[in-house]
């Protein structure tokens, strides 16, 4: 089963996108903020990654880049989960570097169609 990394500094959003995943088979590592996640993913390998863009200490976009800058890690597949949903953040976030957005509230029907299609995609 793949194990998804969720990069997310608030606990109540936590556990939702922690219990949603794992309440489905996944595999679920967690880090509340940036330099927690740096350090799981030289460590771990993930099938996914769930990123809050506002995030403590670093924030979302600028782990993005050293995601995406870094061989090790640069494939894997980020879906930003974030509560930005003003006019322009989807494609902000997609030319960042993520591979798509969901935003909160979460839309569970849209939530699973996004981790599937990743998950399954990253599988081939």
């Amino acid at each position: 089963m793949a194990q998804i990394l969720v990069i997310e500094d608030n606990p109540v959003n936590m556990e939702l996108t922690v219990d949603l995943l794992t309440a489905r088979g996944y595999t679920v590592a967690q880090a509340e903020d940036g330099f927690i996640a740096l350090e799981m993913l030289k460590h771990e390998k993930f099938s996914l990654i769930l990123l809050d863009i506002q995030l403590p200490r670093m924030d979302g976009l600028e782990l993005l880049s050293i995601i995406r800058g870094d061989e090790n890690t640069r494939d894997i597949p980020v879906i930003a989960l974030t509560a930005h949903s003003m006019r322009g953040d989807h494609e902000r976030f997609i030319e960042a570097g993520c591979n798509d957005y969901i935003s909160k509230p979460i839309d569970i029907r849209s939530f699973w169609d996004k981790v599937q299609f990743y998950i399954e995609r990253r599988a081939v």
